[in-house]
């Protein structure tokens, strides 16, 4: 879709909005002015980043008090003809009652609020949700159709719209929006736009991208959303990871040994970086070094990556001559054997 052909959201929230406000007109409801759209788009997809967040959330709220109040433009759709948003943004919660009391309501009371959609770009007949999957997953196990608003929006609209909707309910956990982030930044948006989309500084994208680039996304889906796990522990967890990329292996497989016991997403964390960092729960034992006679020497400490002598008075510091004369010959023995091998 060509920049001059597309719609913006504000632009498509303030057209949905105007024709709300017409048919409540035509029933002899009040309604206040359409704000003109021609002046609500600025330069670029979204001009002045902050006025058009301001405007969105401004258009989001006039367009929900119209729908409640009974206002059309509202179709039903069949749930199985609409897919996901590209850019998911949640994980799935750890206990599914909330989700089974929602969708209860919405079996009881009908749903009350319409998901937005947009057409789908590549599939024609089908729809994408823009934002309202909760709303979406109900209808859609409840097997009735899913009452939606469709919007023409581009992508980068996209996920500003569901930035701003899921920012206004502040119920992503730190490592889901770090997740949209990446997916964005998969997609190529502009880091300005996944700036607006979450509501975000440079310095915050770049601590996400310090998480997202090192620790593959199949990790930390299969870890969840884990809630009281912040920004401090993922990124502890992302530097043991760059530390040697080998504990990605001993990661998935501590999470495909799962126990018998329900586990929560943060019992899973806090599992797979024990598991891959034993050295910070227990302290390091040093070995004594002594000669023929008993005399000690020094001392060793050994890690997984590292060897270290420590020397005890003057023949110990003899002793660390001797073993630093004796590496290379060594290292000639390591390799005739690794030959033989």
């Amino acid at each position: 879709m060509s920049k001059s052909s597309r719609k913006s959201i504000v632009a498509s929230f303030g057209l949905l909005s105007a024709e709300l406000e017409n048919k409540l007109a035509s029933d002899q409801q009040p309604a206040p002015p359409a704000p003109p759209s021609g002046k609500r788009v600025g330069a670029g997809v979204i001009g002045a980043a902050h006025r058009a967040i301001d405007d969105i959330r401004s258009e989001r709220d006039r367009l929900k008090a119209l729908v409640e109040s009974g206002g059309g433009a509202v179709r039903e759709l069949d749930p199985s003809l609409i897919d996901p948003s590209p850019y998911p943004d949640r994980l799935p919660d750890d206990d599914e009652t909330s989700f089974e009391a929602f969708k209860r309501s919405i079996e009881i009371d009908g749903q009350k609020v319409p998901v937005q959609v947009r057409r789908h770009p590549a599939s024609p007949g089908r729809h994408q949700i823009v934002y309202g999957h909760r709303r979406w997953l109900a209808a859609k196990q409840l097997g009735r159709p899913v009452r939606a608003i469709e919007v023409e929006i581009s992508d980068i609209d996209l996920v500003l719209a569901q930035g701003i909707e899921n920012a206004s309910r502040q119920d992503l956990t730190w490592i889901e929006r770090a997740l949209f982030a990446s997916r964005m930044d998969d997609a190529g948006i502009k880091p300005r736009h996944i700036y607006a989309a979450l509501s975000i500084e440079d310095a915050e994208l770049a601590r996400m991208r310090n998480v997202y680039r090192i620790v593959p996304a199949d990790i930390i889906e299969a870890i969840g959303r884990a809630p009281k796990i912040g920004r401090p522990r993922w990124l502890d967890f992302a530097k043991v990871i760059a530390s040697d990329p080998r504990t990605l292996d001993s990661i998935r497989a501590e999470l495909d040994s799962k126990g018998s016991a329900p586990e929560t997403s943060e019992q899973r964390f806090q599992r797979v970086l024990n598991a891959i960092k034993p050295a910070a729960n227990k302290a390091v034992e040093a070995t004594p070094i002594s000669d023929g006679n008993g005399t000690r020497l020094g001392a060793l400490v050994t890690s997984p990556k590292e060897v270290r002598i420590s020397a005890e008075g003057s023949l110990g510091i003899e002793f660390l001559k001797f073993v630093e004369a004796e590496l290379p010959g060594l290292a000639e023995r390591f390799a005739r054997q690794r030959e033989h091998e």
